[in-house]
C-alpha cells in the first residue's frame, strides 16, 4: 500500500470534518468514499427529507487572511457530471423517497495552526443532474 501524500491528508481531513458538520447538521451520514461504478461519491447522508450526494472540496491557507479562490472552483463540469452519474447509479440500486441532492461542501484549513479548519462552506444544491450551476 501506498503512503499518502500531503494532498490526500489534507483531502481526508476536509471530508472527515465534512460528515462530522453533516452530522450537527442534523444529517446520517451513510457512505465516504463509496465507488459507484467507476465514479467515486466523497459522502452520502441523509435526513427525512434529503439524500445527499456530496463533494467535498479541501484547500489549506498559510492564514485565513490570504484565501485566495474557491475551493468548489475545483468541481469542474466534468466532476460535475461523474458525481451526478454516481448519484443515480447509487439510486438505482438503493431506491428512496428522499429528495436527491448534489452538493459541495468547502473546507479551509490554517497551515499556520496544524491544519485547524477555520472555515466550512456548505452549498445546498450546488449543480444539477446535468453538470449545470444553480
Amino acid at each position: 500500500m501506498r503512503a499518502m501524500t500531503e494532498q490526500q491528508r489534507i483531502g481526508k481531513k476536509g471530508e472527515r470534518i465534512a460528515a462530522r458538520y453533516l452530522r450537527r447538521q442534523g444529517f446520517r451520514v451513510i457512505a465516504r468514499n463509496r465507488n459507484v461504478g467507476r465514479n467515486e461519491l466523497d459522502i452520502i447522508a441523509k435526513n427525512k427529507q434529503y439524500i445527499l450526494f456530496v463533494e467535498v472540496k479541501t484547500r489549506s491557507f498559510a492564514s485565513p487572511k490570504y484565501t485566495e479562490g474557491r475551493p468548489s472552483d475545483a468541481v469542474g463540469r466534468a466532476k460535475r457530471l461523474r458525481t451526478a452519474q454516481a448519484a443515480l447509479d447509487y439510486l438505482r440500486e438503493h431506491p428512496t423517497k428522499r429528495c436527491p441532492r448534489l452538493d459541495v461542501i468547502e473546507v479551509y484549513l490554517d497551515r499556520s495552526k496544524h491544519y485547524k479548519p477555520f472555515k466550512i462552506n456548505h452549498i445546498p444544491a450546488a449543480f444539477s443532474a446535468t453538470g449545470a450551476i444553480l
